[in-house]
């Protein structure tokens, strides 16, 4: 089951104020939910076309066996660590535990079920993004992640 929870963050003033927040919020929310349905369905284009062109993409692990660490900057960079992530890991049983969208901020636990395809073994992982959205599109993306 996804459970989504919006932080609205402060005191809105008048009804034109809070619908402008309520569909920054909507947009942020319907931009995120179709990132991770294109990363569950290894839709790379779709995963792409979510971020700025000069996007900022970090992922670590938390996992002090075998540590990952990587960074790119704009998507001519990044896209191909995204090619072969997509192409790499298989992902099932995605499910968003928790959303916090702030006015440009989102914080996104999740969790899945990953299968390198190498080994062919899964692994529970779960997974915190920190996001950071300007003009509709991804600017800032840092995800740690532990396999449990």
């Amino acid at each position: 089951m996804t459970n989504f929870h919006l932080c609205l963050g402060g005191e809105i003033k008048g009804n034109r104020s809070r619908d402008r927040r309520k569909v920054g919020r909507t947009q942020i929310d319907r931009l995120l939910r179709e990132l991770y349905a294109a990363r569950l369905s290894g839709d790379l284009n779709a995963v792409c076309r979510a971020f700025s062109p000069d996007a900022v993409f970090r992922i670590a692990s938390a996992s002090e066996a075998n540590p990952v660490t990587i960074e790119a900057v704009g998507i001519d960079e990044f896209r191909p660590l995204l090619a072969f992530m997509i192409k790499t890991f298989k992902l099932a049983d995605l499910n968003i535990c928790t959303m916090d969208i702030g006015d440009a901020h989102v914080k996104v636990h999740w969790r899945a079920n990953i299968r390198p395809r190498n080994t062919g073994a899964t692994v529970l992982t779960e997974l915190i993004d920190l996001i950071d959205v300007r003009d509709g599109r991804i600017v800032n993306f840092i995800e740690v992640f532990v396999p449990r």
